[in-house]
């Protein structure tokens, strides 16, 4: 194995020159991303080009406002790079309007926020505890303290979210916006009722996708462009961009959600970021990426079928799409033990809350794993099952203690990884 020192002289050879502990601490990283099966839905591994893109000398340049409407001078490649990434998302995602200068899906959020609401109005969205997003209104978050969040959740038999429950919470609440989505949903978002829900009550429908983005562009979950007014997304996660989010909308709200960005909450836009954005666009154009899209379920919903069998309790029953909750509940693990151990057997995780979780947030019942980086990586439903035996194995071996079995799972990933080189990583 190639030491982490060893691959930043020879990836980063200026970094290392001048930083060499930095260097080797990016080195570190890319060997850990290398031997490990990275299970977090929300990471992914990105391409060369979109990683070349991100660090470009783009990245020197000021550009505040918009193209052909700046307040600096020297745009002559700068507005067509944004113009770009813009064609490009309007054309992927099929929308009318698209801004691709928020800086992340929080700040994406609040421009939203910004444009449809005043502050002390009401809000709604999915309960954080239930699967929601903080920025959906949620108390700890500016967006629940600047604005009366009221929340929907699941139903405790099913995990499925009620339109029933959420229509008369609705109609009840009235609010200004309404937030369909969130970060541990691993059913299909219902964006039709969620539109029918909207209209009833005069609200403004917010379809946050950002988990979803690339199962949308790719053809494999359903779109909110012909229900939702605004639609907000990273650009991370299953669509294998940069950190970075986009605003899409009708083009009845295209200054408002414009305005809202800039000059709301943002200077200028981080030109790199939009460069690599654009790339990521015209990577998920292609028909690889819909086969890649839905791989990402295809291998989910086996991953799913093979921990059932396994005797674990997946919250909804299984998946629609790259994620899955477990509840370790029935196995006397919490998930931060377990999401602990299956680490240092090689197999990142988090921690997470279930519906109606008894337990602490920061020390929750559940463990949500996902599918799109190991789908990257080029693995498929024939690897699920020996995936699914070693989480087994991990959270078996965390309720006993047992080192041992976690340090033999943890050469076995390991192997496994060996064969499957990630995009974007070096090799040896």
């Amino acid at each position: 194995m190639t030491s982490p020192s060893a691959s930043a002289a020879r990836h980063h050879s200026a970094l290392a020159a001048e930083d060499p502990e930095l260097a080797a601490l990016v080195a570190a990283e890319e060997q850990l991303q290398a031997d490990t099966l990275r299970l977090i839905p929300s990471e992914n591994y990105v391409s060369c080009a979109v990683l070349e893109a991100s660090g470009t000398v783009l990245q020197n340049k000021y550009s505040e406002g918009y193209p052909g409407r700046r307040y600096y001078e020297g745009q002559q490649n700068i507005d067509p790079v944004e113009r770009l990434a813009v064609s490009r998302a309007k054309a992927v995602f099929g929308v009318e309007h698209a801004n691709v200068q928020p800086y992340s899906g929080s700040p994406a959020n609040l421009a939203v926020y910004l444009a449809f609401a005043e502050p002390g109005d009401t809000v709604m969205g999915m309960a954080l505890p239930m699967g929601g997003h903080l920025t959906h209104g949620w108390g700890v978050s500016a967006t629940g303290k600047w604005f009366r969040g009221v929340q929907y959740g699941v139903r405790r038999d099913t995990g499925l979210i009620d339109l029933d429950e959420v229509r008369d919470l609705a109609l009840r609440e009235r609010p200004k916006l309404i937030f369909c989505g969130g970060t541990a949903l691993p059913r299909t978002i219902d964006f039709a009722g969620f539109a029918e829900i909207a209209r009833e009550a005069g609200s403004v429908l917010v379809a946050d996708i950002a988990h979803i983005a690339g199962l949308i562009a790719g053809g494999a979950h359903p779109s909110p462009v012909p229900h939702a007014d605004v639609i907000s997304t990273t650009t991370h996660k299953t669509l294998r961009g940069p950190r970075g989010a986009m605003l899409m909308s009708r083009e009845e709200h295209a200054k408002a959600i414009d305005k809202a960005v800039f000059p709301g909450l943002q200077g200028g836009p981080h030109n790199q970021t939009t460069a690599a954005i654009a790339v990521a666009l015209h990577e998920a154009s292609r028909p690889s990426f819909r086969a890649y899209a839905h791989a990402v379920v295809a291998n989910a919903r086996a991953l799913a079928e093979a921990l059932l069998a396994r005797g674990f309790d997946l919250v909804s029953g299984g998946t629609d799409n790259h994620l899955i909750l477990m509840d370790l509940t029935p196995k006397d693990v919490p998930g931060k033990v377990a999401a602990k151990a299956l680490d240092r057997a090689g197999i990142v995780v988090n921690h997470n809350t279930v519906p109606f979780d008894p337990r602490k947030p920061f020390d929750p019942s559940g463990v949500r794993i996902g599918t799109p980086s190991l789908t990257s990586r080029g693995l498929g439903t024939e690897h699920m099952a020996t995936v699914a035996d070693w989480i087994d194995r991990g959270v078996c071996a965390a309720g006993t203690g047992d080192e041992a079995a976690l340090a033999k799972i943890r050469a076995e990933v390991t192997d496994l990884m060996s064969a499957h080189p990630a995009p974007g990583l070096p090799t040896a």
